[in-house]
């Protein structure tokens, strides 16, 4: 007897009835154990203590579970994308350079430069700051054109980054081996002697007669550095443009002057010789944001600036978030902060650099963090005459080579380690029960990253609660975690 064909809804199935089924059942399987697995992910841990008994150290993990029932919880929201991360360091300063290059033996030498330099274990710093000249970090003041007191050189016959051979030039090659995506900016602190009103690198202000040469002196220093293999990424035209040191190089440019040297000299011939180096103007304190302001309102200005670069010494990290919003095509840097025996409690240095700065700075869109010098000796040096209590991010005995990793390495190594060259910063909620938060995904991998500080004197709880699902944590107190998964 011949089976008659199954009809629909007589209890059978036909055979690509069963094949659709499996697939349904198949599918479904599927999803359930991804939907599982990513219930079950692994988060990563990394925490520093203020009482330090904890420095980098991998805490326990956790995992994500659905819901959240924590009374305190951080919101992480991959879909809200901001600025692209250009990445985090210190300066190569004078000073810093002589003592890596003459206080170190060499497997010294080469161990700190992984360290601060390299993936993980090490900090991976990806940005880096040089002096076109000197600074108060010098052994000694000069420029790359120096002329005898009453002489000039307008076309720069004279000009030599000699003085950077032996020390600056060798130490950010090497870091530049380790790192070869290190991006590298440069600040004059003067303009040579001869350009400017005192005719000295101390004091003055750049004379209308030297906006030409001084603009051929910029370009000249990248063109020198770039044939020695290190590509200038970023350009200030001065450090500090309002504040006229009495001990070491400095020089006062107004915003009128700097729109007009920028827009009728520097900008044309970056454009023409260099276009792929950026010009940042400002490069100084947060409590003055009317100057960088007047020199973006100048249209001429404006089409050559790419970015407004901030220190800390005054004011508050929100006007870097005030003025992007006037300006959002304007790309914000960090550029300078130092840490120094004024503020000897290490637990408070380390909230402070991780919450204001790491924090502060990027949730402000900074697309790169910069602290001031890499590294200095025992004795807060070596300087010429400004800061005599600046501490290095880590320090070098100069007697036996010892390094000290300070407050501030740490507060980096929190954000670098993890947040690669690349990656965007995402939403995150912050400021909540003394945590706050920022958080960045990965472009290489997808992974993300999210940095909690801890302000309080006592341990906190919170959820930290992506989409549907979330992990649980409880810090320690006075603490700075970097919390990771893919």
């Amino acid at each position: 007897m011949t089976a008659s064909p199954a009809l629909p809804g007589d209890g059978q199935l036909r055979p690509s009835s069963l094949k659709s089924l499996f697939k349904i059942m198949l599918l479904g399987a599927l999803g359930a154990a991804l939907h599982g697995s990513a219930q079950a992910q692994t988060v990563q841990a990394w925490i520093t203590t203020g009482d330090q008994t904890q420095l980098l150290a991998r805490g326990a993990d956790s995992r994500f579970h659905g819901g959240a029932t924590a009374a305190t919880i951080i919101e992480v929201d991959p879909r809200q994308r901001f600025q692209e991360m250009v990445g985090f360091g210190a300066a190569i300063t004078d000073a810093s350079a002589w003592l890596i290059q003459n206080k170190l033996n060499p497997q010294q030498r080469a161990d700190l430069l992984n360290e601060l330099f390299g993936r993980s274990p090490g900090a991976n710093f990806s940005f880096t700051r040089l002096t076109i000249g000197a600074s108060d970090f010098s052994r000694s003041h000069y420029s790359f054109d120096d002329m005898p007191p009453g002489q000039t050189d307008p076309t720069l016959q004279h000009f030599s980054i000699a003085p950077n051979r032996a020390d600056v030039l060798p130490v950010t090659k090497a870091a530049l081996a380790i790192n070869p995506r290190l991006r590298v900016m440069a600040s004059p602190w003067s303009a040579p002697g001869w350009m400017k009103s005192t005719d000295s690198l101390i004091q003055g202000t750049l004379k209308p007669e030297a906006f030409a040469p001084f603009a051929g002196y910029l370009s000249r220093y990248i063109s020198a550095y770039e044939k020695e293999g290190v590509p200038i990424f970023a350009l200030t035209l001065q450090n500090e443009p309002h504040f006229e040191p009495k001990d070491y190089p400095g020089m006062r440019v107004d915003p009128a002057k700097r729109a007009a040297f920028i827009g009728g000299y520097l900008g044309p011939l970056l454009a023409k010789d260099h276009p792929h180096t950026k010009i940042l103007d400002w490069d100084h304190n947060w409590d003055e944001p009317w100057s960088p302001a007047e020199v973006l309102k100048d249209p001429v200005a404006n089409k050559y600036v790419a970015g407004v670069a901030w220190h800390c010494y005054g004011g508050d990290v929100r006007v870097q978030s005030a003025l992007h919003d006037r300006w959002p095509d304007k790309e914000t840097y960090f550029t300078e902060c130092s840490g120094g025996k004024w503020a000897p409690v290490w637990s408070d240095n380390l909230q402070h650099f991780a919450r204001t700065l790491v924090i502060g700075a990027t949730r402000g869109w900074a697309r790169g963090v910069l602290l001031w010098n890499l590294a200095l000796d025992e004795n807060d040096g070596p300087y010429l005459g400004g800061c005599k209590e600046c501490r290095g991010v880590v320090t070098i005995d100069s007697r036996d080579g010892k390094i000290t990793r300070n407050e501030e390495y740490y507060a980096l190594a929190h954000a670098s380690r993890f947040v690669r060259q690349g990656a965007r910063r995402i939403a995150s909620t912050s400021g909540y029960d003394q945590l706050d938060t920022v958080a960045f995904r990965n472009a290489d991998d997808g992974s993300l990253a999210l940095l909690v500080v801890n302000s309080a004197r006592a341990p906190r709880q919170f959820a930290v609660r992506i989409g549907q699902r979330s992990f649980d944590y409880t810090l320690p107190a006075a603490s700075v975690a970097t919390f990771t998964w893919k």
